[in-house]
């Protein structure tokens, strides 16, 4: 039943996000747009796919060094891309407990501990793309600027104030891990009502704690903080680079704007392939620098476009991937069961 609920409520996010992203669309000029775009656009955004790729990847290794967990380069190539699909395809992010089990199966590990390093990541990525957000809508405060229509402008205060909230619960889980997981268990009374389930609990959030080790060591935050940057920003660019390319007259920060508005989007409960809410998220973000009628078109090509590339790129090596993780595990459904399963146990 809670699988059930779960898939519901991401295709029901899904549904509404494919409204939003229709609404107004003219759906002949958009397979116009889309069938005259040349096929060197597509490879040369493809392209920087490849860096987007290995910073991605690679940022992670700095993470688990500071919990004792040590792979090698193309190890921890390979589990990443095939977390990568699996975030992509399954519904619900529960993909993101593909790349901790694949880790745990090195036996270097705990469950906790490893998801305890994916929230760090996910956490640091939400701060960056709502501080980049958050400064695209200033920026349109200026005079003579393209003014954000209110869902942007609110969900550019909620998301940077979502995110510096999780930023310093990481902090404070990490000065006083004690006290945070007292107040955890406090808010669910499991103390009181089953005393054996608390002190479960308080060991898995210990060892989920223990995953963000990193915030605390300089010589492994750097780089990952580098590196995250890089990621980042080349995505940016690669996306002003497409739409220039399919003769889209936005500015390099309008790309910016829709790539942080779609990762906030994106956030929430996905559909399977992030469908409907990765469409909605580039639509939304550029209608604050488009007029209707290039919207309506070139723009929702546009997201058509970037979806389907990312899509193939990424299903594409996972699946590749996945032949070389070895046993059982090079399977799909095995990789869905195990994901399912750590996300209900969070087991060991």
């Amino acid at each position: 039943m809670k699988l059930i609920a779960q898939i519901v409520l991401s295709l029901t996010v899904g549904v509404l996000c494919i409204v939003l992203a229709l609404y107004k669309i003219d759906i002949e000029q958009t397979k116009a747009v889309l069938r005259s775009t040349p096929l060197s656009a597509v490879l040369l955004y493809g392209l920087t796919m490849i860096p987007l790729h290995l910073f991605r990847a690679w940022r992670w290794k700095y993470l688990l060094r500071a919990i004792g967990v040590s792979l090698p380069f193309g190890r921890l190539m390979i589990i990443s891309t095939v977390g990568f699909m699996a975030i992509l395809a399954l519904p619900f992010r529960l993909g993101e407990f593909a790349r901790p089990y694949y880790v745990v199966r090195e036996g270097q590990s705990r469950m906790s501990a490893v998801l305890g390093t994916v929230a760090v990541e996910r956490i640091v990525d939400g701060l960056v793309i709502a501080i980049l957000l958050f400064g695209t809508y200033l920026f349109s405060l200026a005079p003579g600027s393209h003014a954000y229509p209110p869902m942007l402008a609110v969900s550019s205060w909620l998301a940077l104030l979502g995110f510096l909230g999780l930023t310093a619960f990481l902090g404070f889980a990490l000065r006083w891990p004690e006290a945070t997981i007292r107040l955890a268990l406090t808010a669910t009374f499991l103390p009181r009502i089953s005393p054996k389930i608390a002190d479960k609990l308080a060991d898995k959030l210990r060892a989920l704690i223990q995953g963000f080790r990193a915030l605390g060591h300089a010589r492994d935050m750097i780089p990952f903080l580098f590196q995250t940057a890089l990621y980042w920003g080349i995505n940016g660019l690669g996306m002003w680079l497409l739409a220039r390319l399919m003769h889209l007259p936005i500015p390099i920060h309008a790309a910016f704007a829709a790539m942080a508005f779609t990762g906030v989007l994106i956030s929430l409960p996905n559909a399977p392939g992030l469908v409907g809410q990765f469409h909605a998220g580039i639509v939304l973000a550029l209608a604050a620098y488009l007029p209707e009628p290039i919207l309506n078109s070139v723009g929702a090509a546009y997201a058509i476009a970037l979806h389907g590339i990312l899509f193939v790129w990424y299903v594409a090596l996972g699946f590749l991937a996945l032949l070389f993780v070895g046993g059982r595990a090079g399977s799909l459904r095995t990789m869905m069961v195990e994901s399912k399963r750590a996300a209900e146990q969070g087991g060991e």
